[in-house]
């Protein structure tokens, strides 16, 4: 999570680990390389082809002022509903909320940088409230905007990513896509950590991240992105950048039946197949909800 300022800069000079928001030079995303013509004719199967997974790219993403975010939407919002940013909880423009801390509906007007496919800049977002944020059980922030969907999707033809409603599954390929870095990171759900735990703060069944994702400072708050069906299953937020146990930047893994496990250099998300259940007709929060089970104030 979030270190001070030089703290973090020297950490992303030293490593390059992380995922605490920090600032520093931008740096973009590498191309994949391409398959030639000629091997891909010779490797073309000859039954029927699977549907081709989509590639995943920043259309929908936001660029906060310390971490990254997306416009998201729940399976039943509409397009005329206010429209809503996600990132986490620890990106809040108020500081971190304490632990057993819930925000619900207080006024805000902060500002997103709306990303289009390519990573371009194409206009800024204005929030009205933070509908909810909390850094306990999970790690997020939600806030409504002054815009809706239709609008947004009239003046810059970019749609919102669908937040699954369904746990996510060991073995997804998944795409971690931050708007602040305008870089993503590609690796696959290694597992589930019954709690996470990192300085005062405790999570709650947690995503683990295969190495690849080596996710650093100022990716905090990217969507993690089913490779597959390109809808979020996830919120980006942490990682063990030295090995140490359940500090600060350096959370730990809690069973069950107590036992703590570190692994270093491993990074993490928060799910959020739960939070879509909290948001009735017109995107409005319910925690009291049949099914709603994020924190109440």
């Amino acid at each position: 999570m979030s270190k001070p300022l030089l703290a973090a800069l020297a950490a992303l000079v030293i490593t390059g680990a992380g995922a605490a928001p920090a600032l520093a030079a931008q740096a973009e995303p590498s191309a994949p390389a391409a398959q030639s013509a000629a091997t891909a004719t010779k490797a073309a199967p000859a039954t029927k082809a699977a549907p081709a997974v989509r590639a995943v790219n920043f259309a929908g993403t936001v660029s906060l002022s310390n971490c990254s975010g997306s416009l998201i939407r729940f399976p039943n919002s509409a397009a005329n509903d206010p429209a809503l940013v996600m990132s986490n909880g620890h990106c809040l423009e108020t500081g971190f909320p304490a632990a057993g801390e819930v925000i619900v509906d207080q006024r805000s007007t902060r500002t997103f940088g709306l990303l289009n496919a390519s990573a371009t800049r194409v206009a800024t977002l204005r929030a009205s409230k933070i509908a909810y944020a909390t850094m306990t059980d999970t790690d997020v922030s939600i806030y409504q905007l002054t815009t809706t969907y239709a609008a947004i999707k009239s003046s810059y033809n970019i749609s919102p990513l669908t937040v699954n409603d369904t746990h996510p599954v060991v073995g997804t390929p998944i795409t971690v896509v931050s708007g602040y870095w305008k870089r993503t990171y590609a690796c696959n759900v290694d597992g589930f950590a019954y709690r996470l735990k990192e300085g005062e703060w405790t999570w709650k069944d947690s995503v683990r991240y295969t190495p690849a994702c080596k996710t650093i400072g100022g990716t905090s708050g990217s969507p993690v992105v089913d490779n597959a069906t390109g809808n979020v299953v996830a919120v980006n937020n942490t990682g063990n950048e030295d090995g140490a146990r359940c500090t600060d930047n350096n959370p730990c893994e809690v069973d069950a039946d107590g036992t703590v496990t570190v692994r270093e250099g491993i990074n993490y998300a928060q799910e959020t197949y739960q939070i879509p259940a909290c948001f009735g007709v017109g995107n409005k929060l319910d925690l009291g909800a049949d099914g709603c089970t994020l924190l109440k104030p």
